[in-house]
């Protein structure tokens, strides 16, 4: 149960409008993290019984239908074929990657527990630093590495019996 004292409903509204306008990507990533999060909770119930395979393709496939109305209702639409070949390559390529993610997700969390599964997908976090440094150039700053063993040792951690 919340309780709010006088005027804190407000303090929080304010609070969560501050952190959408100030960072909006901070927001969506937090979403992403709350979606992913009832993702593996949904998914662990729904394997029950059904091939995982079979069970991503169902996923995908409401994927697939649910983006199409998003994309059409808001009126984002355009020809991918239209996009430049480098685009398209890469988009293709993170699809690719996106399906053998979602097959071997599927897979452990058939066989094992999701509080365990998901912390060592996640662990996906220090793979895209190490990525982004070597692929991308980017040069995360030392806090940021603290961030990323210390994300690294939780998932070691997690995944212990």
């Amino acid at each position: 149960m919340l309780l709010l004292a006088p005027g804190g409903l407000h303090t929080i509204r304010w609070r969560v409008m501050i952190i959408v306008s100030s960072s909006d990507w901070v927001f969506w990533a937090l979403m992403a993290a709350v979606f992913a999060a009832l993702t593996s909770i949904l998914a662990k119930v729904g394997i029950e019984g059904v091939d995982s395979d079979l069970a991503t393709l169902i996923r995908t496939f409401v994927v697939l239908i649910a983006l199409g109305i998003f994309v059409l209702a808001t009126s984002k639409w355009t020809n991918p074929f239209s996009l430049r070949p480098k685009t398209l390559t890469f988009l293709v390529l993170s699809g690719l990657a996106t399906c053998a993610s979602w097959v071997c997700y599927f897979r452990a969390l058939q066989m094992g527990e999701a509080s365990k599964v998901a912390p060592i997908d996640k662990s996906s976090v220090v793979l895209v630093a190490i990525f982004a440094v070597l692929f991308l150039g980017e040069r995360p700053v030392l806090k940021d590495w603290f961030g990323i063993i210390l994300v690294g040792l939780g998932t070691i951690v997690l995944a212990l019996r």
